[in-house]
């Protein structure tokens, strides 16, 4: 059985609360099994199940009672540690105009492939996660996934809500024949523009540091900073073995500044950020 993962990462946010869920699966050598994992602002579970309660149509998986996808999640899950039951609706999803992964998709042997399923939806619904009640109505909600067999070493993600639009960004280390180098790939959607910055357009690390990254390409330019985590663990796969341990802040404290031709379009600082910052230099 090859070493592999599977999984999409399904955000929704209102003003006070965030809630992430990742359904996935997972081979390597001879077992394979899928998970649950939940995310909030104050904590994070990983439930796993048996491989045979995983199956997945284009645009839904469903693990066992649990259903994600383009209409919404359903979720009823009780484990000693995690309660969760509750349903939320999706609303019309903003897809990208083509591939993020541009034409690195057609790249055979990648250790990991990224996709954008939505870049901003409304959600509306309820979940009661150990009896605290998360509550959206007219809230918002992302949606990405990725596979492969690992994620990257090194890496940093960020996604983002605000006034008019939503961005995300991927920085990380990928091997390839041999080789290293820096992958980036990012989308601001902003007053129904999509802006997409990405190596295979001539986007460059500028510098990253102490948890800021500058993006340079062309005559754009984005600045991200983590300002204030609250990081916590989730599991990661490494060759398609869900052994890594990640930290995710999934509402925390960041900066953003995007420029175009010198001149700001936006700058704005927020305590309703998502960040993963796994650079260890």
């Amino acid at each position: 059985m090859q070493d592999f993962f599977y999984g999409w990462y399904l955000k929704c946010q209102s003003d006070t609360q965030t809630l992430a869920v990742i359904p996935a699966v997972h081979n390597t050598k001879n077992k394979r099994t899928c998970s649950v994992q939940v995310i909030t602002e104050d904590d994070a579970w990983t439930v796993t199940f048996q491989a045979d309660l995983f199956r997945r149509t284009n645009k839904n998986i469903f693990i066992g009672e649990n259903r994600f996808g383009e209409k919404g999640i359903r979720l009823s899950i009780r484990t000693l540690q995690l309660t969760i039951r509750g349903k939320l609706d999706f609303g019309r999803l903003s897809p990208l105009k083509y591939q993020i992964m541009g034409p690195f998709a057609l790249i055979p042997f990648m250790e990991c492939r990224h996709s954008v399923w939505s870049m901003r939806h409304s959600v509306m619904g309820r979940m009661r996660v150990n009896g605290k009640e998360y509550t959206f109505q007219n809230a918002l909600g992302y949606w990405e996934g990725d596979q492969g067999r690992s994620f990257p070493k090194e890496y940093l993600w960020t996604q983002c809500f605000f006034p008019g639009g939503s961005l995300m960004l991927s920085v990380a280390d990928i091997p390839m024949a041999g080789i290293h180098f820096t992958g980036i790939i990012g989308v601001i959607l902003w007053r129904g523009k999509e802006y997409r910055i990405a190596t295979y357009l001539g986007a460059r690390v500028a510098w990253i540091q102490n948890r800021r990254v500058r993006i340079v390409q062309g005559d754009l330019e984005l600045d991200a900073c983590l300002l204030e985590a609250s990081a916590r663990p989730l599991k990661a796969p490494a060759n398609g073995s869900m052994v890594r341990t990640i930290h995710e802040s999934a509402s925390c404290r960041a900066s953003y500044r995007f420029r175009k031709k010198g001149c700001t379009l936006f700058a704005f600082e927020t305590d309703r950020s998502s960040f993963e910052f796994e650079y260890f230099s």
